[in-house]
């Protein structure tokens, strides 16, 4: 069998492999010929001939397109070599191993993409969503700090104290008409009548009797 795959002629007109290890003259037109060289292809032939026949091959590539021959010829050595290192399975043995490549491949291969996983940058946590309809509780630290004002009070009575005091003055005209003052007047009903009398009347009694005592009534003074 040739190292290339493609067909190939015996170099220098000698018998090809399968001839060779046949021991017979390779005729123009042999079927084995182009797929099996007199270098290295009669010890592939060899492995051909013991598990399948030299004629059980030769009818079946007669039966393959010339231009997949080349891909059945490589076949039918590598079954044949498997089945010589394990007569039992054959390639099967070497299908299986390859199949438990391929699942101890992919159980690295998930191994390392979630090693990777873990590797990578985590995400920050997300916001708290607070609700708008429940206001958070108040507390002491929230209330508002609260300074004591002081207050001035003196405005407050100074106005009363400065009334008082002219209340207590004597006025200018009240020598002339014997008018008492508020704190000569007992009582605030003598005053009250005095003034009703003066309005009403445009007269002034001449004399007044002693405040809170009862007596004649006065003598009415006429105003010039």
């Amino acid at each position: 069998m040739s190292s290339s795959g493609s067909p190939s002629s015996s170099c220098g007109g000698g018998p090809c492999g399968a001839c060779k290890f046949l021991r017979r003259k390779c005729v123009a037109g042999c079927i084995f010929a182009p797929y099996f060289d007199s270098e290295q292809g009669a010890a592939h032939f060899a492995a051909v001939h013991k598990v399948f026949g030299a004629s059980n091959v030769s009818k079946l590539l007669q039966h393959v397109p010339e231009h997949k021959r080349a891909d059945a010829v490589v076949s039918i050595c590598f079954e044949a070599q498997a089945r010589l290192r394990d007569p039992i399975y054959g390639c099967v043995s070497h299908i299986v191993s390859l199949q438990q490549q391929v699942v101890s491949l992919q159980t690295e291969l998930s191994y390392v993409q979630a090693h990777l996983a873990t590797l990578e940058l985590p995400q920050p946590p997300p916001a708290p969503v607070t609700s708008s309809g429940s206001p958070p509780p108040l507390s002491i630290l929230d209330l508002p700090t609260i300074t004591p004002s002081l207050y001035e009070l003196s405005p407050i009575f100074e106005p009363m104290s400065s009334t008082w005091t002219m209340q207590q003055q004597p006025r200018p005209f009240d020598h002339l008409f014997d008018v008492p003052s508020s704190s000569t007047i007992g009582g605030s009903s003598e005053l009250q009548a005095l003034a009703r009398d003066f309005l009403h009347g445009g007269q002034i009694p001449a004399d007044l009797p002693p405040p809170g005592t009862g007596g004649s009534a006065p003598t009415v003074v006429k105003r010039e």
